[in-house]
């Protein structure tokens, strides 16, 4: 046939001309002006990266006439039959095909031959990891010294496939995924040499599909170019491709972000009446959150989204007024769901439900409001705890004398004299015990809560006994501010007061108790019949045994 596809008609024929692997490119100019180019090289990387074609220009650089040369001239013999395929001293073979080690013996055996016209006899294998294990242990001695006049050129996507004993004896360099812009610009420059007109939005759809890979841009460019009658639009492409416009997108997002369910749905059924494959369509709709998520952590953020300037800045209007938590929560509920989506015979149905329990699960507090209701409401409570404990206290309280004159008839000299003052009478033990408590939660916070637990015990002339309730962690932790205890009870009863602390004898007990029962629980699980007949079965033996 003599039409070729883009992918083959616009390939590089120099290392210029390879898109967006300068980091590569460079490395291999400098060896081959150094005269230090490695006698074994291997290419990893996605697929469409440029392995097969920067693994060529290699060979051409090595062999040309003017070389070995960074810029092979593309006019000189071995250039030339390199370039159309059919040189006589550049062998690509394809790895899946020749894999046994019968054939890396035949390798072997014309290795030993010189080139024909050429400076190098250059193996280029395709797909190298595809080689048996008896195929790559039958080409380590060769690819560690190789004759002079051999040069081998791996190139493979899955490069952990690879014996560690072949990478070791190989220099190896790693393509990269292409960005969306680079992918766009090459396909800008074929269609003005092709004289083709179509929309930005239309390559952006394309350059978004290929994922990195340059030539299944071209070739889905191929497909459009061909399917197409005039000028090409975006509405065509994502027919073509089953692919979801950006419109689309952001429209059900700006739905989804205004909890707008009727919207939202009908988008969704707006969408599948196009054609278009819904569990597709899902999976754009993950991607584009995701988009929105990085978009709205900042502008630095913004690098992580490979998609073109506009659509950036339309999503950063999108998301300028909404809650991070809550586009963080959407997308962790939408890429949860995508297992079911794919799943389901029915994916419409499976996406309306997705939106529908997305809409009933309310939205999540921003972390800084949610701290902020959370100090509100326990102030609010601590003043309430603080009322109760003063209600409390003055309900119980003794009632103060007030000093009066009262006159009464004295029987000794017959007048009228005022009674002496009378003193404040001590605390009762339930007013004390309530006294004590709001005292020492004003003061010490912490040490209410363990009190909290205890029981007041007997209050005499100089002794208040308390009751201890808990573990000893809690009976050790008042036991530290004993002290303060007898400071805060002598204030309150007018007299010096000691506190003694004494853990009730049930605690000690009870704890036997549930000892005790936990033991009965683990001797009736080993003597169940069932586990003896696992143990005699799988002839095991039993570690450990958790009661609950």
């Amino acid at each position: 046939m003599s039409y070729l596809v883009f992918a083959r008609k616009y390939r590089p024929q120099g290392f210029d001309q390879v898109v967006q692997q300068d980091h590569v490119t460079r490395t291999l100019m400098h060896a081959i002006s150094a005269g230090r180019v490695s006698h074994a090289i291997l290419f990893t990387g996605p697929r469409g990266t440029g392995k097969t074609t920067v693994a060529r220009i290699l060979a051409k650089a090595m062999n040309c006439a003017q070389g070995p040369t960074p810029t092979p001239c593309n006019t000189c013999r071995s250039c030339v039959e390199i370039t159309n395929g059919h040189a006589a001293d550049v062998f690509e073979i394809d790895g899946a095909s020749n894999n046994s080690v019968d054939q890396v013996r035949e390798l072997r055996e014309n290795l030993k031959y010189m080139p024909s016209h050429s400076r190098y006899k250059i193996y280029i294998i395709d797909e190298v990891h595809m080689l048996s294990l008896a195929a790559f242990n039958a080409l380590l001695k060769t690819l560690e010294e190789p004759p002079a006049h051999v040069l081998f050129i791996f190139a493979t996507t899955e490069p952990q496939k690879i014996p560690v004993t072949i990478l070791s004896r190989c220099q190896r360099h790693d393509l990269r995924r292409m960005d969306l812009a680079a992918i766009v610009a090459q396909m800008e420059r074929i269609c003005e040499q092709e004289g083709v007109a179509i929309e930005q939005e239309s390559l952006t759809l394309i350059a978004r599909e290929a994922g990195g890979s340059m030539r299944d841009a071209l070739s889905l460019l191929d497909h459009v170019l061909a399917c197409a009658e005039g000028a090409v639009t975006g509405a065509l492409v994502a027919e073509l491709l089953g692919a979801a416009e950006q419109r689309h997108l952001f429209e059900l997002s700006a739905a989804l972000l205004a909890r707008d369910m009727r919207q939202a749905l009908e988008k969704v059924d707006g969408v599948w009446r196009q054609g278009l494959e819904m569990k597709r369509f899902y999976a754009d709709l993950v991607a584009h959150f995701h988009h929105l998520v990085m978009v709205k952590l900042g502008e630095r953020a913004g690098r992580l989204v490979d998609l073109p300037g506009h659509a950036i800045q339309q999503m950063q209007a999108q998301v300028r007024d909404i809650p991070e938590s809550y586009l963080i929560q959407v997308l962790d509920q939408l890429f949860a769901a995508e297992p079911s989506i794919k799943l389901s015979s029915q994916p419409k149905l499976a996406l309306e439900m997705v939106f529908l329990k997305l809409f009933q699960t309310p939205p999540l507090l921003p972390i800084d409001r949610l701290i902020e209701r959370l100090d509100k409401l326990r102030s609010t409570a601590t003043g309430g705890l603080a009322s109760n404990h003063q209600a409390t206290a003055s309900n119980l309280a003794p009632a103060e004398v007030k000093p009066e004159t009262v006159p009464v008839v004295s029987q000794k000299l017959g007048t009228n004299e005022p009674e002496p003052r009378q003193e404040p009478k001590p605390c009762p033990s339930g007013a004390l015990w309530d006294q004590l408590l709001q005292r020492v939660g004003e003061e010490k916070p912490s040490l209410t809560g363990f009190l909290q637990k205890c029981r007041f015990g007997d209050l005499g002339e100089e002794r208040l006994t308390i009751e201890v309730r808990g573990n000893e962690f809690t009976f050790n932790s008042i036991k530290k501010h004993i002290r303060y205890l007898e400071e805060v009870c002598g204030r309150l009863a007018g007299r010096t007061i000691s506190v003694d602390l004494s853990a009730q004898p049930e605690d000690a007990g009870v704890k036997q108790k549930e000892k005790q029962k936990a033991e009965e629980l683990k001797q009736k699980a080993l003597s169940h019949p069932r586990v003896m007949e696992t143990i005699e079965l799988f002839d095991g033996k039993i570690i450990d045994v958790k009661v609950p």
